[in-house]
């Protein structure tokens, strides 16, 4: 996907005239390794050959505006109402974002008032359009401290137009939309609803994913506490499958198309033998095989360890015979329903070692909800609330239709419809599943030829 300039440039409401409360912080403020200017731009590329490609001047290379505070900004504060509502499944940190953001609004830029949408969209449909609640920094003072979102949240397909009809009636100015793609790609048919109707509200989306699969983001918000939770899953199962004879333990979790959590699990655990994600199909039978390579490690250690993303080998579940385990329904999102690998491979694992006389003894975890589900570590407790920071400036200086990440360390605005214009996957060449493969010497592909593997067969 080439991108030039103007794919990355961010949408503005109009021109900013009321002086930022925060304006006197910023005088001083230059680009340094620790801060980008107002005027300052962050590069989409960092490696010397991707910028020679472009074989354009330095200020034509594309770049991404800096996130923070303006100077100067579009709205006046005094006569401000926001929105605040979060989409999709949870995801550790929710309520951090919530809580900043209302901290921000309301103590710094001192807005008129904050309203909460309960459940997600469905808080703007006509039906539930009442369902509001006031925020203050009263109410949102302790809520970091529980898991999942105080307003709620939902899946589903609502109307743009009956959405902004909701926006009006409660004169909101600014709408912050926490979700995942669903709701990144909600966050952009509302920002051309509103932008057809000739309105003045902004659209921030502040992006979650706990499969950390949204594109042009270092790392998605809550994912290092949901894979530090998988971790201590992991390590449980290895020291079941370890105390049992011709032990198997079966860790699945989250990772519809990408497989980060399985894999950044796996090395923070360190105690996984074999990884196995969607980016790498693996076929079970024949000598290179993962029902071969599962009875030659029970066989040489004892026991094996397998962890498994959600998305891995749905096209195993392709084959006639399997049809009934193959999930074609969608969700309300609209996401297609997984097939159950896990429980292929729990009975094709366990036949398999019976009939060579290695009657196994399976011990298989399912955590999804509950690393989902965790209180926000230190880390993304800071993340969070400088997310929240960054999306409340953006909305006060009249961006919309964005979205604030970070980006090469660095935060910055990305225009909406980027955030869904592809899927941040696990490269197979890439240095992060190298990593994988030295720490637990599976190979490189379950089924492949021998020379075509990246590194070579083995055990630890």
């Amino acid at each position: 996907m080439t991108l030039y300039l103007d794919d990355l440039r961010v949408r503005h409401l109009g021109e900013c005239r009321y002086d930022s409360p925060l304006s006197e912080m910023l005088t001083t403020k230059q680009t340094s390794p620790h801060y980008v200017a107002e005027g300052d731009r962050v590069l989409l590329e960092d490696t010397v050959s991707m910028l020679a490609g472009h074989d354009v001047p330095p200020e034509q290379v594309p770049s991404f505006e800096g996130a923070g505070p303006r100077k100067k900004i579009y709205f006046d504060p005094s006569s401000v109402t926001a929105g605040i509502l979060t989409c999709g499944g949870l995801c550790p940190g929710l309520n951090n974002v919530i809580r900043g953001l209302v901290q921000e609004l309301a103590v710094h830029y001192k807005v008129k008032r904050i309203l909460g949408f309960r459940n997600g969209l469905r808080g703007l449909t006509s039906e539930y359009r009442e369902d509001t609640v006031e925020l203050t920094p009263d109410h949102v003072r302790d809520i970091h401290n529980a898991g999942g979102t105080i307003l709620g949240s939902s899946r589903g397909n609502q109307d743009p137009d009956e959405m902004v009809d909701s926006l009006v009636e409660h004169g909101v100015d600014v709408l912050f939309v926490i979700g995942g793609d669903g709701g990144m790609r909600a966050a952009t048919c509302l920002s051309k609803a509103i932008e057809a109707r000739g309105l003045d509200i902004s659209v921030i989306g502040v992006p979650k994913t706990i499969d950390n699969d949204l594109p042009f983001t270092d790392q998605s918000f809550g994912f290092q506490s949901a894979f530090a939770s998988a971790m201590d899953f992991i390590s449980s199962v290895s020291v079941e499958a370890a105390a049992s004879p011709n032990g198997v333990g079966l860790v699945k979790l989250m990772g519809r198309h990408s497989g980060f959590i399985a894999a950044y699990a796996a090395l923070a655990a360190n105690g996984a033998d074999i990884v196995l994600i969607p980016e790498i199909p693996f076929t079970l039978d024949g000598p290179d095989g993962l029902l071969a390579y599962v009875e030659q490690h029970v066989r040489k250690k004892g026991y094996v360890v397998i962890v498994l993303a959600e998305g891995a080998g749905q096209e195993l579940l392709e084959e006639p015979d399997l049809a009934h385990r193959n999930g074609k329904a969608t969700d309300a999102s609209g996401n297609v329903k997984l097939g159950k690998i896990d429980d292929l491979l729990k009975e094709r694992i366990t036949d398999h070692l019976t009939a060579v006389g290695l009657a196994p003894t399976m011990r298989y975890i399912d955590p999804s909800y509950a690393i989902r589900s965790v209180v926000a570590n230190a880390y993304d407790s800071v993340y969070c609330l400088r997310l929240a920071h960054a999306a409340a400036h953006a909305a006060m200086a009249g961006r919309t239709e964005v979205a604030v990440a970070r980006w090469r360390r660095r935060f910055v605005h990305v225009p909406l419809s980027l955030m869904t214009s592809r899927r941040n996957q696990v490269d197979p060449d890439g240095d992060l599943w190298m990593s994988v493969l030295e720490t637990t010497c599976q190979p490189a592909e379950f089924g492949a030829q021998r020379e075509r593997e990246k590194v070579p067969s083995g055990f630890c």
